[in-house]
């Protein structure tokens, strides 16, 4: 069975909500709850984290190795290369891509994408070239050829601090969306704000001691049975650090 490697980006520093990969969610750490499920998914062979040389980010280091995870500690902004030197470093062939202000991210998804990368044969497959999921349940694929071509030729700074934009962008590579069968991408279940935590407080408070890694659907039966809660962190808009990195883009 083919199984490809989670790469997490991980990192103290955020504008919006400082810290927040340390935030505690059901007492334990938004990041230990990112790994957990990660490592939940039955295709993946293992979980890394790529975090940054700032002093702060040690945090993120001793949480980590205090779970026996694999850290490499790499640019603060040039994204790109982060996840390159991890991956090269590590040897990864097949990169699951996933970011630490998910906290509900489902074991089942991630299967779900990297089973359709490797039925396809395709460079780059994710559930966000359409978006049919909800904020916060996305999730990337991919080789490191790609990746290594990437960071070769990628020149914009929204390209370099996001790390599969010129994938995205280029025609050189053959893609595949993954689409759910509804749309679900109006629900916003990612961590940015204060808002988000609340929310994200109150489903954990519900669901997380019937069962640690609760899916999707379980969080879509809570939230139907109550509907208040999942108007929390409305009207915050999606990708909101991409949109920002557009304006202030520029050649590197």
């Amino acid at each position: 069975m083919k199984k490809a490697s989670v790469i997490i980006q991980a990192r103290m520093g955020s504008s919006r909500l400082p810290n927040k990969v340390l935030l505690p969610l059901a007492g334990k750490p938004v990041l230990e709850h990112v790994i957990r499920r990660c490592q939940q998914a039955q295709l993946v062979d293992r979980v890394i984290l790529a975090t940054t040389v700032e002093e702060k980010d040690l945090a993120v280091v001793n949480f980590a190795s205090g779970l026996n995870v694999s850290v490499f500690c790499g640019s603060v902004n040039d994204v790109l290369d982060r996840y390159y030197q991890t991956a090269r470093l590590f040897k990864i062939q097949h990169i699951v891509r996933i970011t630490a202000d998910c906290p509900m991210i489902d074991s089942e998804i991630i299967d779900r994408i990297i089973d359709e990368y490797f039925k396809t044969g395709v460079d780059y497959a994710a559930n966000t070239l359409e978006e049919t999921y909800p904020d916060g349940e996305d999730v990337e694929v991919f080789s490191f050829n790609v990746l290594q071509q990437v960071w070769q030729e990628a020149m914009m700074l929204s390209e370099r601090e996001h790390v599969t934009v010129y994938m995205r962008k280029s025609k050189a590579f053959k893609k595949v969306n993954v689409a759910h069968d509804v749309n679900l991408s109006q629900h916003r279940w990612t961590l940015d704000e204060s808002r988000d935590y609340e929310k994200l407080s109150v489903i954990f408070g519900a669901l997380y001691q019937k069962d640690a890694f609760f899916h999707m659907n379980d969080i879509l039966q809570f939230l139907a049975n109550h509907p208040q809660i999942d108007t929390m962190n409305a009207n915050i808009m999606r990708n909101q650090g991409y949109q920002k990195s557009l304006t202030d883009d520029k050649v590197v």
